[in-house]
């Protein structure tokens, strides 16, 4: 196989694995990796099982997510660290399509997004991420912690809210009714779990926080169970149940994900799904919004990841990666996956050395599905609801935010405030498509009111001092685009009589769009009706070129390129006879 087909097909094994042998890659770092691997595998479980059950599914499908794409996207992306599984960012888009479509809506939508993914990715889009502004990702991203922490509210408290909906606002209106339901036994294991999970690390430990965290809220839940009797206390075990191949039980299944059709899984009503043409023309949309938010945050996991390691990642082949990853995934009943920056930094600091750590990662994901599914089940909702309290707090980058609030521009302000709100109130995607369309709007008029185009004083300028009378020199500088071009050839209207000749210096004109080409154009023919000339000096060969293909060529005594300003200078004689 050539290597230009290695690239294709396996682009991390050209990127990640292969820059790790080049390196030298020996037992030494196989070790660092399966230790690395091991640390981040034991977070990644109590993580993954949270970020299911916040997204409205039984916690196994986010195990089932680590252990497949976590492994697929690993070997086929292209970022030598990231590490991939379920995250905080999608709950907010999930949520509200399980809600609409059911798990096999939501596993479906998940399979389009791959594919979307794996476009993007073939077609070298992987560089556009440097496109969206700060404010928009800062925004949406304290948006969705906001949205994520509130979801979590009913199980720390055990309220007996019902199922929620997909609307903020009617979310809260239903939390706060239910106050009254609030069951002191689950605050109790919801705030115990919280305090070991925020005090564990400054023992400076390396067992994770989130694992002693829940270790310590099982504990404390079996035994409220057993002094008070019953159930009071909720868990995995008493919230799902499953059943394989006749096999039924409670928790998490104990067996390896197998696969499945996503089109056989029950739909919002429990009735497995219909595939047709409606169905996939309704899940567009979402599948668009999965994949855009996974191109995000998988390309920012990696530019953090290349800060920690001085290492380069390719954005092309990490969006392929992580489309397989969400492609085949579904298959085995894995929900959407992305890179993780928390698992990621996980990963690097633990030594991580190559994909290989992730591999690993998966791995003991799997193991622990396989022979603790019954310990998992202890679990309480309670201590899983202050776990995702801890990953919504670190999400929302609180001190940035007010940060940004304080020190930056109004309206850079006002993008992270407007994008912050509609993440909240409405969707991460109106959020995302109406923060980029305001940054992009802020852009074209700071651009434009860069853009002037002032009259020289050739009285001044000793290199002009030799023209003659009636000829006018004007200086365009900056880009002539669609926001800018109007503006700044509006000013070079001679209104003096006595102007036969005008001299547009474009030596300082970097790029010129249609709209810049076509007011240029209606300038030259009311020169040409006033019978004033117009000598462009400077303009680059490029943009000569698309002019020319406008028909904007130069016609004798009316109209001339130049290079220079002195050879403008001699046709000015010239003209003026």
């Amino acid at each position: 196989m050539s290597r230009r087909r290695l690239r294709l097909h396996f682009p991390a094994l050209a990127t990640g694995l292969r820059s790790a042998w080049q390196a030298g890659y020996g037992l030494a770092d196989l070790r660092q990796d399966i230790m690395a691997g091991l640390t981040v595998g034991t977070v990644a479980v109590p993580l993954s099982m949270a970020l299911a059950i916040a997204t409205g599914v039984p916690p196994q499908h986010g195990l089932y997510t680590a252990i497949v794409a976590g492994a697929i996207i690993a070997l086929t992306g292209g970022a030598r660290f990231n590490v991939s599984g379920p995250t905080a960012a999608f709950v907010v888009i999930l949520f509200p399509i399980v809600q609409q479509f059911g798990l096999g809506g939501l596993l479906i939508a998940s399979m389009m997004a791959g594919v979307i993914l794996i476009v993007l990715g073939l077609t070298h889009m992987g560089r556009l991420i440097q496109f969206v502004p700060y404010p928009v990702v800062l925004g949406f991203t304290a948006g969705i912690a906001v949205v994520i922490a509130v979801l979590q509210i009913p199980d720390f408290l055990g309220l007996q809210t019902g199922e929620l909906g997909e609307h903020f606002i009617a979310n809260l209106s239903i939390i706060a009714q239910s106050l009254s339901s609030i069951d002191p036994w689950e605050l109790g294991v919801g705030v115990f779990a919280l305090a070991v999970m925020l005090y564990w690390p400054r023992l400076d430990l390396p067992i994770p926080a989130p694992l002693i965290g829940l270790v310590v809220g099982a504990l404390a839940a079996y035994g409220l169970n057993l002094w008070l009797g019953g159930g009071s206390i909720d868990t995995i075990a008493s919230r799902f149940s499953w059943e394989i191949n006749g096999n039924t039980g409670s928790g998490i299944p104990p067996v390896a994900p197998v696969l499945m059709a996503p089109w056989h899984l029950p739909g919002p009503d429990g009735v497995p799904l219909e595939v047709n043409f409606e169905l996939i023309r309704a899940l567009i949309g979402p599948a668009f919004a999965i994949a855009m938010l996974g191109a995000i945050e998988s390309l920012l996991c990696a530019v953090v990841a290349d800060g920690l390691t001085k290492t380069r990642h390719d954005p092309d082949a990490e969006l392929v990666g992580q489309g397989l990853g969400n492609l085949v995934a579904p298959l085995f009943g894995g929900i959407t996956a992305t890179a993780a920056i928390a698992r990621t930094a996980t990963n690097i600091r633990s030594g991580a050395r190559s994909p290989l750590a992730a591999v690993v990662h998966a791995l003991v994901v799997l193991l622990a599905v396989i022979a603790l599914a019954g310990v998992l089940g202890l679990v309480p909702m309670a201590a899983l609801a202050a776990l995702l309290f801890i990953i919504a707090w670190n999400m929302s980058e609180a001190r940035h935010f007010v940060r940004t609030m304080r020190s930056a521009p109004f309206d850079d302000v006002a993008i992270l405030v407007t994008c912050f709100g509609l993440t909240v109130i409405f969707d991460m995607v109106l959020a995302v498509g109406v923060g980029i369309a305001l940054a992009a709007a802020l852009f074209i008029r700071r651009m434009a009111l860069l853009t002037q185009s002032d009259r020289v004083d050739t009285r001044r300028d000793i290199s002009l001092a030799t023209l003659p009378d009636g000829v006018a020199v004007y200086n365009i500088d900056g880009p002539l685009f669609f926001g800018a071009a109007e503006k700044a050839l509006a000013s070079l209207r001679v209104a003096d009589p006595t102007i036969k000749t005008l001299i547009l210096d474009m030596h300082d004109v970097p790029s010129m769009d249609v709209t810049g080409i076509m007011a240029l154009e209606t300038l030259l023919d009311d020169m040409a009706r006033d019978n004033v000339g117009v000598i462009l000096v400077g303009l680059k060969a490029r943009m000569i070129l698309k002019l020319r293909r406008a028909g904007i060529h130069k016609v004798p005594g009316q109209r001339l390129y130049c290079q220079h300003m002195a050879q403008a200078i001699k046709v000015a004689r010239r003209w003026q006879g």
